[in-house]
């Protein structure tokens, strides 16, 4: 059963902040390989804090693309394996607009998760 507060994303951002903030400059003078295999962890945890907060709106949204572009229902698995097969048939292709508007979605929102930085 889930907390009210923190919340898992409230947790995950207070490791990373602390870790980010305290931790890594102790390594970093202690033993530098410490230290960068701490940011790789802290770089993680934000990925995982930003998948928990943004991650079910993002599926939600991709599965309702998806039903409205493929014209049925099904979980998101299910859809997204059907528009790989009409990708793989040649039933869909880069000059389908519905499907170009989806991939930019998608992909957005896969980005906002592992890198908000990049535009």
């Amino acid at each position: 059963m889930a907390q009210d507060r923190p919340t898992a994303s409230e947790l995950l951002a207070a490791i990373a902040d602390f870790l980010r903030e305290e931790a890594t400059p102790a390594l970093d003078k202690a033993d530098p390989r410490l230290g960068f295999q701490m940011r790789v962890a802290v770089n993680s945890l934000a990925i995982l804090e930003r998948e928990a907060r943004l991650g079910p709106d993002a599926d939600s949204a991709e599965q309702a693309r998806l039903i409205k572009l493929l014209g049925r229902d099904g979980t998101l698995d299910d859809l997204n394996r059907e528009l790989a097969h009409q990708l793989r048939t040649g039933e869909r292709d880069e000059r389908d607009a519905g499907l170009m508007a989806h991939l930019d979605a998608t992909t957005a929102d896969k980005i906002a998760v592992a890198n908000p930085k990049w535009k």
